[in-house]
């Protein structure tokens, strides 16, 4: 295959989920002898970058703080353009533009660039929902980055995504096709084995994900303190004063152990005795893949999207109901008692970064 030139564009790089998986497309499109850049709006960086990848920040996170608001929307796209071309006369034609997030995915939306897809990293509907109750002005602005969606390319991270959105029919797109996150497995398990200080010495739960409402740190923390098992809880989050406010709050502060912000998780999660996943609603949760690829167990509340296609089969039983904290505990429990044998998960060949990699160049064919 001739060597292919693709953006990918983004938000920030802070050490959120989707950015960590575009990174992972971005190691893996070079590894095939490709040539991605990343096209990101504002300097902001928590993940590692390897140098053979070219990243261009876009914008100045002071001077262009009100981004994509309501009046200004179609002028910043007509910025952003002119910032490619230029950057496209510099070292080439783009044949594939890789949009995530909600204030690039606006921005993008009113863009002349082209071939474009979206990639839809979570459930479009459950953040409405949650928003709707934060007043009218919140809930408009995010139904509108939402809603800028609509008659354009979709790529969905998981099966429940493409379904939601073709069962609630908000958003009506061009063309909708599943390509699932990718994850470098063989790399996961090297690192995994690195040494790193801090670990706790006795057994511990983990749990990982930056502290917001959609994770629902308070279920996780109602859940430990009714469990039997007394074992403490690695946070890796990005907000430990949030994280001991909240669980001061539960009465669990003395249960959980805050190491920060890790570049390499992987040994948190091998060393860990059990992952556990407690959110509201997901995408395709990559923290769930990562532990069974270090082959630690995992419990995980039932979200629309994404847990019940990765546990399947003797795993399902450990998938429990949203905002459940009482079957939550019982099932944490159960499973630090009996977990059955981590072998044949079937998900793990979909999401291999090799073949996600050709997923996506098979786009650019397409077109």
């Amino acid at each position: 295959m001739p060597k292919r030139r693709i953006a990918i564009v983004i938000d920030s790089l802070a050490g959120g989920g989707a950015e960590k998986v575009m990174l992972t497309l971005a190691n893996e499109l070079v590894k095939q002898g490709h040539e991605p850049h990343l096209l990101v709006l504002f300097d902001h960086c928590e993940h590692h970058i390897e140098n053979d990848i070219p990243v261009h920040f876009c914008f100045d996170k002071k001077k262009d703080k009100h981004l994509g608001s309501f009046w200004n929307t179609k002028r910043d796209a007509r910025r952003l353009d002119c910032w490619i071309e230029a950057l496209e006369q510099d070292i080439g034609k783009f044949e594939l533009f890789i949009s995530n997030l909600d204030k690039t995915n606006l921005l993008l939306s009113h863009s002349k660039v082209s071939p474009l897809y979206f990639v839809v990293h979570s459930s479009i509907e459950e953040p409405l929902k949650r928003t709707k109750k934060l007043g009218p002005i919140a809930y408009f602005k995010m139904l509108r980055a939402k809603m800028a969606l609509n008659g354009k390319h979709l790529i969905t991270v998981s099966e429940g995504i493409k379904e939601e959105i073709e069962r609630v029919g908000r958003i009506v797109p061009a063309s909708i096709t599943t390509i699932y996150n990718p994850f470098e497995i063989e790399k996961i398990k090297q690192q995994s084995l690195e040494e790193v200080t801090g670990l706790p010495e006795g057994d511990f739960l983990i749990h990982v994900g930056r502290f917001a409402k959609p994770k629902r740190h308070d279920v996780l923390f109602k859940a430990i303190k009714q469990m039997e098992h007394d074992l403490p809880i690695v946070l890796l989050c990005n907000n430990a004063k949030k994280a001991r406010k909240i669980a001061k709050k539960h009465g669990v502060l003395d249960r959980i152990i805050l190491p920060g912000f890790q570049q390499n998780p992987y040994p948190w999660i091998k060393a860990a005795k059990l992952m556990v996943l407690s959110s509201d609603y997901e995408g395709l949760p990559t923290v769930l893949i990562e532990s069974l690829v270090c082959n630690t167990p995992v419990v995980s509340t039932d979200c629309e999207h994404g847990p019940k296609e990765i546990l399947t089969g003797d795993l399902a039983q450990f998938l429990v109901p949203r905002r459940d904290p009482q079957r939550l505990a019982l099932k944490i429990d159960e499973a630090l008692n009996h977990y059955p044998e981590i072998k044949q998960i079937d998900l793990l060949e979909k999401v291999d970064a090799h073949q996600v990699c050709l997923s996506y160049l098979d786009l650019i064919r397409q077109k």
